[in-house]
């Protein structure tokens, strides 16, 4: 069966480099570094050391606390991170700079893994959440290479896709030397699917352990002075192809009854901030750019987050969260950002990525769901906006969750502990 996979990933080589060049039409980052693709790194790493991989941008900022706390611990050994995608590669770059070596993770061809790793020599590979990918998991077990998958989860769904494969995919989670699991149900899904017991770790989400860094506050006491916001602030954050539509016409909704309520719109994507920007300016709404680095003026209905690596510090400037890809089946992204900053929060009803979070969140009273309708959206922001107390008892009630389940970093460090070399 990996011989069969192998032989598909080679022939669909020339389709992946026509995605490639494609995707670089919008963001000109994919046209470059193909190489690395291919596991060509030479001079560009420091070798035996650490190896992380978090496949784009939320996976990476989960990892900044797990990385900053290994390079802490065991200062003797360098530690490369890989992603996949420029706006991870992006989120590197900016926030570890040259602390560590940084290029892509290699397609999962043979070859480009055997050179990849006879490049950087890892003593120990980290990855991510769930990243199976079966010629890297099968190099790194060749190489005696310990191999853990950290903050690991398995939706339903991935779980009945995987078991299609049942012996192919049982014989890859043998391989894996530990999986560190969110919770007890994604931790029963990788044994049902093979995964020997033994090698199976339930830690928690490290998710939880985020914390705002002395930079960022700064930067947010500095955004709150310039800003002098004296009006309600809804952001909608993260969001993906077929919300803005929804979410702005929301907002048209409830200006007829708080016409100064100012939404901060944050794209997930880069290379989606100008389709953005022209459906706002379609729509008729008076709006700014986050990169003009100008003060919202008292006419501005809408600031475009067009800007990387600020979306923890425009969520201090919030009254109300909206958490997006969730109004479309993308799987949503991390409600517990906004609870640090004890806000209420708002997602649509597709959360599978994050569903065993936004459960407690929701149980606790800490976040509501709505439809896909623009009135069900504006009805819900509009209550918030009119019940100030309900909504500070939303907030409070979401970091109350945030802080009861913290901890889970400390107990996946004690794990990788285990397969450092000590020398």
């Amino acid at each position: 069966m990996l011989t069969i996979y192998t032989l598909l990933l080679y022939i669909i080589q020339p389709l992946i480099w026509l995605r490639l060049l494609l995707r670089s039409l919008k963001a000109p980052n994919y046209r470059q570094r193909w190489l690395e693709r291919y596991g060509f790194c030479h001079n560009k790493v420091i070798p035996n050391g650490i190896l992380i991989h978090s496949v784009s941008v939320g996976e990476t900022i989960a990892a900044i606390p797990l990385i900053k706390a290994l390079q802490q611990r065991y200062p003797d050994y360098p530690i490369t991170v890989t992603t996949m995608t420029p706006t991870g590669s992006e989120r590197v770059t900016t926030l570890l700079g040259d602390s560590v070596s940084h290029v892509y993770l290699p397609y999962d061809l043979p070859g480009a893994i055997h050179r990849f790793l006879r490049t950087v020599k890892p003593k120990l590979a980290i990855v991510m959440e769930t990243e199976l990918w079966p010629n890297f998991i099968t190099g790194l077990h060749k190489n005696s290479i310990p191999l853990i998958i950290a903050n690991a989860r398995l939706s339903e769904r991935s779980a009945k896709g995987y078991a299609k494969f049942g012996k192919f995919t049982q014989a890859i989670l043998e391989k894996i030397t530990l999986i560190a699991a969110q919770n007890q149900q994604d931790g029963n899904r990788f044994v049902q699917l093979g995964l020997p017991a033994s090698h199976l770790a339930v830690t928690g989400s490290i998710k939880f352990d985020i914390s705002l860094t002395d930079s960022q506050l700064t930067h947010i006491e500095q955004l709150k002075r310039e800003w002098q916001l004296t009006r309600p602030v809804w952001i909608a954050a993260s969001t993906h192809h077929g919300e803005d539509e929804i979410l702005l016409q929301a907002y048209q909704h409830i200006c007829v009854t708080h016409p100064d309520l100012l939404l901060i719109l944050v794209p997930r994507h880069p290379e989606r901030f100008k389709k953005v920007e022209k459906l706002v300016a379609t729509m008729g709404l008076r709006y700014q750019l986050r990169s003009q680095n100008q003060p919202p003026s008292p006419h501005t209905q809408v600031i475009i987050g067009d800007t990387m690596g600020e979306l923890l510090q425009l969520y201090a400037l919030a009254d109300i969260a909206f958490v997006g890809g969730s109004l479309v089946e993308h799987g949503g992204h991390n409600p517990l950002e906004p609870a640090l900053h004890q806000l209420p929060i708002i997602v649509g009803q597709h959360t599978f990525n994050f569903r065993t979070i936004s459960q407690q969140l929701a149980k606790a009273g800490g976040l509501c769901i709505v439809s896909d309708q623009p009135q069900e959206l504006a009805k819900q922001v509009t209550h918030l906006l009119d019940n100030r107390d309900h909504a500070i008892a939303m907030g409070k009630n979401a970091y109350q969750i945030l802080k009861q389940n913290q901890g889970a970093l400390n107990r996946l460090l004690e794990l990788i502990g285990r397969y450092i070399p000590h020398e």
